[in-house]
């Protein structure tokens, strides 16, 4: 049996990586990995010629170059939902803390440091009325982007007595039904937030999603909305947000990522990217992509990958080999590879194939060895990105 090598670049939480068994090395100086674990650090692929997968143990992936992966038949596999209630706990605070003036009240309460004791109270009591704030009760949340952390926070405001509307350009069934059904989805994105006193975007940063709230994004929110981004900051133009909290059309800018012009603006308060740093979101995510990565190097299968297709086979007892066939999405490929197996009289136990649109991904479980010729007749097709072979025997 391999032994298969791993890179852990960033802190990743032992918790996970003691889930490695004795078929792992892990080593932050492996120069020539089968694997790479990492959190938010960037990586380009092209540097590691032996790479068969990496796992992000976060949701996001826009720190990996996934296009160039999927053309080298490198699987990339994230953690979505592992992280989701971290982000969840701190939206929410952060709400409060702006609706009801809690950093200028605790900045107030410092201030008092130098008084007399007997004096406190009087100024407490005359001054507390400039701190008065509003609740979120009653308040319209929109949220935008319904996957693992959009929707608990849909329903963490329909916990909180908010009104609450979520849209999602491509929904996942899955999430979806897992939302409470006092939220309404929307169709379109302009009726998610045209009403919403405040809006929470929730989406991976891609092409698409890049300052997809521009100036006109903001045009259709409410005037005197509050605008929340946890997710990624390449999201917001942040030239477009600056200006609407100039003009005053927004009322606040809340999220996670900090930049000179963010923070010395005074309608904008800012986090320093803490939106998973908790240790049980940081223990979830190593757990979750060691466990993926494990099973995608012993077994080939795919569980929540962004590039590849996900599927998964237990192989029998009686699986001598398994043949891992990835390709372009094109048809005759599952008739082309079969035919190779017969013609040089090597019998299928069981064959699986599941595609994305750009990616099929075939997994062949046989009851012998794969002679050479086999691996050979296949590769030459254009369309066949990648092989590989794992054996059980």
């Amino acid at each position: 049996m391999p032994v298969y090598k791993i890179k852990k670049i960033n802190s990743i939480a032992r918790q996970g990586l003691k889930l490695f068994s004795d078929r792992f090395t892990v080593s932050a100086e492996e120069e020539a990995p089968d694997g790479i674990i990492l959190r938010s650090s960037p990586l380009n692929v092209d540097d590691y010629p032996t790479l068969l997968v990496v796992a992000r143990a976060g949701a996001g992936t826009n720190n990996i170059n996934v296009e160039r992966a999927t053309e080298r038949g490198i699987c990339v596999l994230n953690t979505p939902g592992a992280n989701a209630n971290a982000v969840v706990d701190l939206v929410f605070p952060m709400i409060g803390v702006w609706k009801r003036n809690i950093y200028r009240g605790i900045g107030f309460c410092k201030s008092l440091a130098a008084m007399a004791p007997d004096k406190v109270g009087k100024e407490v009591e005359a001054r507390k009325a400039a701190y008065k704030g509003e609740e979120i009760a009653g308040k319209t949340l929109g949220v935008v982007g319904l996957g693992q952390i959009g929707v608990r926070l849909a329903n963490g405001g329909v916990f909180r007595h908010m009104k609450v509307k979520g849209f999602d350009p491509a929904p996942s069934l899955a999430n979806i039904h897992q939302l409470s059904p006092e939220v309404r989805v929307c169709r379109n994105l302009g009726d998610a937030v045209g009403d919403a006193d405040m809006v929470s975007l929730h989406l991976p940063l891609i092409d698409q999603t890049r300052n997809l709230v521009n100036a006109e994004f903001i045009a259709r929110m409410k005037k005197g909305a509050i605008l929340i981004n946890y997710s990624r900051g390449p999201i917001v133009d942040e030239k477009a947000v600056i200006e609407a909290l100039d003009s005053g059309y927004l009322e606040a800018y809340l999220c996670d990522f900090p930049t000179p012009a963010l923070v010395k603006h005074d309608k904008v308060l800012t986090t320093p990217h803490l939106g998973a740093s908790t240790s049980e979101s940081e223990e979830n995510c190593s757990v979750m992509a060691v466990k993926e990565i494990s099973s995608y190097l012993k077994y080939g299968n795919v569980t929540h990958s962004v590039n590849f297709p996900n599927i998964e086979s237990t192989p029998s007892d009686k699986v001598h080999s398994r043949l891992i066939v990835i390709n372009r999405d094109v048809p005759g490929m599952i008739a082309f590879v079969s035919n190779i197996f017969a013609n040089n009289e090597v019998n299928i136990a069981s064959y699986l194939n599941q595609s994305n649109g750009k990616v099929g991904y075939n997994i062949i479980d046989v009851e012998s060895a794969i002679p050479s010729i086999v691996l050979e007749q296949i590769v030459k097709n254009s369309d066949v990105i990648r092989t590989r072979v794992i054996s059980f025997k």
